[in-house]
């Protein structure tokens, strides 16, 4: 030991001589003296020298009062801290020379089914050491190298087809990097999202322009076209080569778009919307594939297939789940729309079933289950909760464990189970209490003031204090939910819970029959709900200041609001929508079919911006299909 430390201290002092003297004029000179001077295994014994170096050196300039020594020390304390700078790179490089080192060896060595899902793992960036782009470059050449000195022909040619994937992905990237945004900028589009068709230029369409491989085309002019994946899957009979190749492409735009969406957290109308949207598209994206080929006879394993999409999938779940805009109480509606979003709920929990218990596992099937409660699914909402609620006790996970109390809480008030709606809610509420967690206390408050009004109204009580109590919970719970979004850097987060609070107290209050109290606090609950981009609880909102408007006898803005909420619910498959199509019904009765026109074509120009001109038309025809029911 004692010779090591002489040996590194005297290659440092070595270094820092040269450097005053001149002899050594750039970093990578110093770069080589470190790549030959310091041996394997001994990097620790080599820090501690340099530790040592630096805090004497310091010591030497801040004590001494020689001003020619003090100008020597601090040019040695340069020279130190430039030799620290190499040596940090010699380390990162040094890493990663290992870890691809390492990640040839498990893949060469891995069963022939298993290889591609030892690739996944190797590129997986919530690895402690995630590869960049030039180490996935580097990784290629070293799985060719392991190929061409394979004894073993099928072997072999597994391999180069894992390193064309590779190589492939990268150049298909490189043509695709520029195009990574620009398809927001064009046309100046209002909206942003995954949806659409190529008239609207999304991204979909432009990217299917700059990709020559066949399949990463076809599935982006599938996507333009918002057709179905899994019927494309269906049809191929893929090789090794163009899986990886689609998977280097999409983990390369999905990483892309979520940091350049994180930088525009200023701006809570994009920035955690749209990051949250993008990593619920891709993820849907390769369940569809997954349920797609599972269909198909490829020439590869049909499980070694679809298990490696399920694997790329759950990767993007595990770095969604850390963010901090990770939406505890929202649901998959940010981006979405039509077909599309319908396709979500049935793709994306199917491969939560190949995972044990684990944080990630609780924190989606809690975004599932609030999904599942939206469109009316509520036993296996209920499932999905109690399951999170299970996990996240275990881990640990405090603020998961109160969402998915007040999660269970609502959808007992959805069944009109009062009672267990304020027994769930009280217990997050204690919690949250105990453990200062303000965000599941607004929620909690939230909860359990509007299933006591509702429990209220059920038993036909009377007594004003009731009432009184229910709703000061329901200020409480507004009132913290508007002081935290002064103090959060992300107001995104807070959006849903926001809109919660509001809709609540504005439900509260038509169940109060004083509809013109309700109304502002709906209004302001849409708002916050737009911010969100959560469709469920603009349409809840739109639904109930429709009702509230009615009781007004405002039959205009009733018919306008009702609209919009029919349609944004009958989207998403809530089935509340045709609570409102009844309401519509009864006013289009009243007024007759062609005054009720008139009234939706005076708010045209207000209907168009939200929903579409397709969306504007569907009304007429989603009052018919109630109807019809």
């Amino acid at each position: 030991m004692s010779d090591s430390l002489d040996r590194y201290f005297a290659l440092i002092d070595e270094i820092v001589q040269m450097t005053l003297k001149g002899k050594i004029r750039s970093k990578q000179q110093v770069y080589q003296m470190l790549l030959q001077g310091v041996s394997a295994g001994e990097g620790e014994i080599f820090e501690r020298c340099l530790s040592s170096r630096i805090t004497t050196t310091q010591s030497e300039i801040d004590n001494t009062k020689d001003e020619f020594k003090q100008a020597k020390a601090t040019r040695s304390l340069r020279a130190i801290q430039t030799i620290q700078g190499e040596w940090e790179r010699y380390q990162a490089e040094n890493r990663g020379s290992n870890a691809i080192t390492a990640a040839t060896d498990a893949i060469a060595n891995a069963e022939t089914n298993n290889r591609l899902q030892a690739l996944l793992q190797a590129i997986d960036p919530n690895q402690a050491q995630a590869l960049n782009l030039d180490q996935v470059q580097q990784l290629a050449k070293s799985i060719t190298q392991q190929a061409q000195t394979s004894s073993d022909s099928d072997r072999a040619i597994e391999l180069q087809q894992l390193s064309e994937g590779l190589t492939e992905g990268l150049k298909s990237w490189q043509r695709l990097q520029e195009h990574l945004v620009s398809w927001i900028y064009d046309r100046n589009r209002e909206k942003l999202g995954f949806q659409g068709s190529p008239e609207e230029n999304g991204p979909w369409a432009l990217w299917a322009k700059q990709v020559n491989s066949p399949f990463p085309k076809a599935l982006f002019q599938t996507l333009a076209l918002n057709q179905s994946i899994v019927e494309l899957a269906a049809k191929q009979h893929l090789q090794l080569n163009e899986l990886v190749e689609l998977a280097v492409i999409l983990q390369c735009l999905q990483r892309g778009l979520v940091n350049w969406f994180d930088k525009l957290i200023y701006d809570a109308k994009v920035g955690a919307k749209l990051s949250i949207s993008t990593f619920l598209t891709f993820a849907v994206i390769w369940s569809q594939l997954a349920s797609g080929f599972n269909r198909a006879g490829n020439s590869i394993s049909i499980t070694s297939l679809t298990n490696a999409c399920f694997q790329i999938t759950l990767q993007i779940f595990r770095t969604f789940t850390i963010q901090k805009y990770f939406p505890l109480y929202g649901g998959i509606f940010a981006s979405f729309s039509g077909d599309y979003l319908r396709s979500a709920l049935n793709y994306l929990d199917e491969p939560l079933r190949y995972v044990e218990g684990t944080q990630e596992k609780a924190r989606i099937l809690t975004l599932l289950g609030y999904s599942m409660g939206a469109v009316g699914e509520y036993q296996q909402a209920q499932s999905f909760h109690q399951q999170a609620l299970e996990i996240a006790r275990t881990a640990g996970d405090i603020p998961c464990e109160i969402a998915n109390l007040n999660h269970i809480s609502r959808i007992c008030v959805a069944q009109k189970n009062y009672t267990e709606a304020i027994n769930y809610s009280q217990r997050a509420l204690i919690l949250s209490r105990q453990t200062g967690e303000r965000l599941g206390e607004a929620n909690a408050l939230a909860n359990l003031g509007y299933s006591e009004v509702l429990q209220a109204q059920q038993l036909e009580r009377v007594e004003p204090e009731v009432y009184e109590t229910a709703i000061n919970y329901l200020q409480q719970g507004l009132q913290i939910s508007e002081r935290l979004s002064d103090g959060y850097g992300i107001q995104y987060v807070l959006q849903q819970s926001k809109s919660l609070c509001y809709s609540s107290l504005g439900i509260a209050y038509i169940v109060l029959s004083q509809p013109q109290v309700a109304i502002p606090y709906l209004e302001f609950g849409l708002q916050a709900a737009q911010m969100s981009g959560d469709l469920y609880l603009q349409g809840l909102n739109l639904v109930y200041l429709a009702e509230a408007n009615y009781s007004l006898q405002q039959i205009e803005k009733a018919i306008y609001t009702g609209s919009l909420g029919m349609y944004i619910l009958e989207q998403i498959y809530s089935p509340q929508w045709r609570q409102t199509a009844g309401l519509l019904t009864i006013l289009q009765g009243q007024i007759g079919k062609e005054a009720f026109q008139n009234v939706l074509n005076k708010y045209r120009s207000k209907i168009i911006p939200l929903i579409g001109v397709d969306g504007y038309d569907y009304i007429p025809e989603l009052l018919v299909k109630y109807q019809n029911e």
